[in-house]
């Protein structure tokens, strides 16, 4: 079971635009997003959601706060959600081991003119989606982007 929190940041009258970025791999991403070194690896140059799973008794609210702060550098104060998915399937890579998923999904708008940038993510952008490959998005967050009705390009 993964329970886990995705900010959705879009730019303020730039539909189809969201703000994804591509780890940097010497980041501590155990504590800012919840990533053991093997899933770091998985994620590699693909872009990745500002996001991270719960933290041993965090609430969805404060994770949203937190990945805010430590993976953006900003404060969200119009952050809205969480919008809750549960998502049951069968394990790739395993035996089919049964998999559930608990996505809290928080949208908000990108405050200001001030460009994102930010230590825990070596590229930080507001990536076109249409122009964008599900495939160059890490770890099924194209499905995640989907839920909200956002598409990335087949």
């Amino acid at each position: 079971m993964c329970l886990s929190v995705f900010l959705v940041v879009e730019p303020v009258g730039r539909p189809g635009h969201v703000l994804l970025g591509r780890i940097d791999p010497t980041a501590d991403w155990a504590t800012v997003g919840g990533l053991d070194p093997g899933r770091v690896e998985r994620v590699g140059r693909r872009w990745m959601l500002p996001s991270s799973q719960l933290l041993l008794f965090e609430s969805p609210d404060e994770a949203a706060t937190r990945i805010a702060r430590e993976q953006l550098g900003v404060s969200l104060p119009g952050l809205a959600g969480p919008t809750v998915f549960s998502e049951a399937y069968r394990s790739a890579g395993t035996d089919g081991d049964p998999h559930w998923d608990l996505h809290f999904v928080y949208r908000a708008q990108w405050p200001g003119d001030r460009f994102p940038a930010s230590a825990p993510f070596a590229e930080l952008e507001f990536v076109d989606l249409a122009r964008t490959s599900r495939t160059e998005i890490a770890r099924a967050q194209a499905d995640v982007l989907e839920l909200v009705g956002l598409r990335a390009a087949p």
